[in-house]
């Protein structure tokens, strides 16, 4: 069994950045590439949470999302290292996510993926995430993105 921690970092500073730009270059999901100053922009002004996963040490994924409003928040990025993936690393971020999002007093997460990422979407249907909209691109059915959202609390928003 792997010792794993998982830290929750809600004052993110450029160096945590970094970490996180330097992680996704491992990430095959992520295409393009990303500035400090992209995530500046997307995160300024706005209640953000980034959580950072360890195992034995090393860093090997992160979930980082923002408040849309005070209703709903964003879970706008996350991935697990190749080498780690099956272990439920991913399902440990994503709950503690949705329980941090409860706490602050958020009644939904929003997230947006593509068809072409099936674990992910598996893991969101498992959790109770619902697709709320889609986006087509172009003729390529894997490159739809997918808009879901799950409720936190019972008041429907």
């Amino acid at each position: 069994m792997y010792n794993t921690q998982f830290q929750i970092i809600t004052d993110i500073t450029p160096a945590r950045l970094a970490q996180v730009i330097e992680l996704m270059t491992e990430l095959p999901e992520f295409d393009q590439e990303r500035s400090i100053a992209e995530f500046k922009q997307r995160l300024y002004g706005r209640d953000a949470l980034l959580m950072l996963c360890f195992v034995e040490g090393e860093l090997v994924g992160f979930k980082l999302g923002y408040s849309l409003d005070e209703q709903r928040f964003y879970s706008w990025l996350g991935g697990v290292l190749p080498d780690f993936r099956g272990i439920g690393l991913a399902q440990k971020m994503l709950s503690a996510q949705e329980q941090w999002a409860a706490e602050q007093g958020y009644k939904a997460i929003q997230i947006k993926t593509r068809n072409r990422f099936k674990a992910m979407l598996n893991l969101l249907i498992k959790n109770s995430y619902q697709v709320i909209d889609f986006t087509q691109v172009a003729d390529d059915v894997s490159q739809y993105r997918l808009s879901l959202q799950k409720q936190l609390t019972d008041d429907v928003y």
